[in-house]
């Protein structure tokens, strides 16, 4: 008989709380956005998480949707002049991708550490 897989808490509760993928105990940052290379609860290793950069694009689409919409909405009730535009929605930005950056990050790497996930390998020998 095999042994049952380990039970993992959920990767979107862990990286939202920006917790180890596999005890939701330890924290995953060590830094704003620098993975710890070991969990201090379980002693997981999280080096494989040192690189990973995807969540940009993310960020890029969910801000962009939201700033884009809420500019075209106080446009279209108010009408202000372009220099509001640029009072409200600038710093707005820069607020909300800053906010969306870690737990983003961290579901990402909890993600990928439920999925085994790992650099592109190739079966051709």
């Amino acid at each position: 008989m095999t042994e049952p897989a380990e039970r993992l808490p959920s990767p979107f509760v862990t990286g939202l709380a920006c917790r180890c993928p596999r005890c939701g105990e330890g924290a995953l940052f060590s830094g704003f956005l620098k993975p710890v290379k070991q969990c201090e609860s379980c002693g997981a290793d999280l080096a494989f998480a040192e690189g990973t950069e995807g969540p940009a694009v993310f960020i890029i689409l969910i801000v962009g949707f939201v700033i884009v919409g809420a500019a075209a909405t106080v446009e279209g009730l108010f009408h202000p002049p372009p220099f509001v535009h640029l009072l409200l929605w600038l710093p707005a930005t820069v607020i909300l991708s800053l906010a969306l950056m870690r737990p983003l990050k961290a579901t990402m790497i909890a993600l990928q550490y439920h999925n085994q996930a790992g650099e592109g390998r190739s079966n051709n020998g």
